[in-house]
């Protein structure tokens, strides 16, 4: 196993401020930018050659843009819809004048076209987010994106992702919490003006966010990449970033997208498939757990002791994150690069060292020349923490938030420069 290396100011945090591509809708732990050009910049240095790049937890497409500014082949998935319809909005380029003449059908049809708002019944869910005037608003706005859009077009996902980036600002969502809680003293934002304002920002988004020609081709899917039954084509560098145990649980985060988008009645739906879900969790394998490495068999046994379900859990995330591992290692050409960048958390006191881990896993299915390698991912050399809202604070009684995280870097095959 590789050995692990001081902190490196190369991965730590890019030359200059990203692009408004990557804010265009809020995401949480969004994954930076600079990432994959240092990712494709580090293959190079190892004699990958490398034609088509691949994130297997693409989330709102971050590697897919940097890819295919890069002139790379682009092919990703997520299990997240919200996530998916984000990155394949910022990866396509719109004219201008095209999106200019939508918005101003979807204004027309809105300020023109009656509400039809009589016996109209809201999901209970979204009735506990919204006024009864931005929830008739938001109808009526979505469908004049429907209306004034091609199903399945690229021009219907510009401003669906739109509107999706408005909902909370228009509801009673805590502002800066990644967790649902309503603010009672919030006034949400009227939903036109919002909506607006947002097709603006990402209008300019679009505008400078240029690809070379001719353009790459970029695929991403709404999949489960451990639940793939065809394997996806081959790639030489695959740049990703796991979820891990005890994470942002996005089905949370995104219900009101996946409400209003109609993703899910129940936007709980989406968690049966994430990475280590707890649901109808059963005592795992313990000589499978075992067969993992020690980092897994001291993290679960220290958790089983405190709370038996929770340890279930993590059991499943550690054998779905070898698995991941496993199906990545297939993934690539004979010659080829993976780049994983994850963090370590903890939970009731105990230290769950998610890096070490997916380290050992790499080894195990024939990684070579691995590389651990810390990075900061904040300014500030102590931990922070999260309140029970998951706003950031600093008052220590809260859950700690570590200001590093892991770029761990393994290669494929033998006759790869070491």
């Amino acid at each position: 196993m590789g050995k692990q290396k001081q902190l490196s100011k190369s991965w730590d945090f890019g030359d200059t401020k990203e692009d408004l591509i990557h804010r265009i809708h809020h995401y949480p732990a969004r994954f930076p930018a600079f990432i994959t050009t240092r990712a494709l910049e580090y293959s190079e240095q190892y004699g990958v050659k490398v034609e088509n790049v691949a994130d297997v937890f693409c989330g709102c497409g971050t590697t897919a843009v940097e890819a295919k500014r890069n002139g790379k082949n682009f092919w990703g998935c997520d299990l997240n819809p919200v996530a998916t319809l984000i990155a394949q909005t910022k990866t396509h380029y719109y004219r201008d004048s095209k999106l200019d003449s939508i918005l101003n059908q979807i204004l027309e049809y809105f300020y023109n076209q009656p509400k039809n708002s009589e016996n109209l019944k809201f999901n209970e869910r979204i009735s506990y987010w919204f006024n009864d005037t931005n929830m008739e608003d938001l109808n009526h706005l979505k469908n004049s994106i429907y209306i004034n859009t091609f199903p399945y077009s690229a021009h219907r996902k510009f401003f669906l992702c739109a509107f999706s980036a408005i909902l909370k600002p228009t509801s009673y969502w805590l502002g800066k919490s990644i967790k649902p809680q309503v603010d009672p003293n919030k006034k949400p934002r009227e939903v036109i003006a919002s909506f607006e304002k947002q097709v603006s920002l990402m209008r300019r988004a679009n505008q400078n966010n240029i690809f070379p020609k001719p353009l790459a081709k970029t695929k991403i899917l709404t999949k489960n990449f451990l639940g793939q039954s065809k394997d996806p084509p081959r790639t030489e560098l695959i740049v990703t970033s796991p979820p891990y145990v005890t994470s942002y649980d996005y089905a949370d985060i995104h219900q009101l997208s996946t409400l209003w988008l109609g993703y899910a009645t129940d936007y709980r739906q989406l968690r049966k498939n994430m990475l280590g879900n707890k649901y109808g969790v059963t005592s795992p394998d313990r000589g499978l757990i075992k067969k993992l490495g020690d980092s897994a068999w001291e993290t679960y046994n220290a958790m089983n002791s405190i709370e038996k379900r929770h340890s279930y859990s993590i059991a499943r995330y550690f054998i779905d994150l070898d698995k991941t591992v496993s199906k990545c290692w297939n993934f690539l050409s004979d010659i080829g690069m993976a780049v994983f960048v994850i963090g370590n958390t903890q939970y009731k006191d105990v230290s769950i060292n998610n890096a070490e881990l997916l380290q050992e896993s790499m080894s195990r299915v024939g990684f070579h020349s691995i590389q651990r390698i810390k990075r900061q991912v904040s300014l500030k050399s102590i931990p922070t923490y999260r309140d029970k809202y998951g706003r950031f604070t600093n008052k220590d009684k809260h859950r700690k938030v570590y200001a590093e995280e892991f770029v761990i870097i393994g290669l494929k095959n033998k006759t790869s420069k070491q």
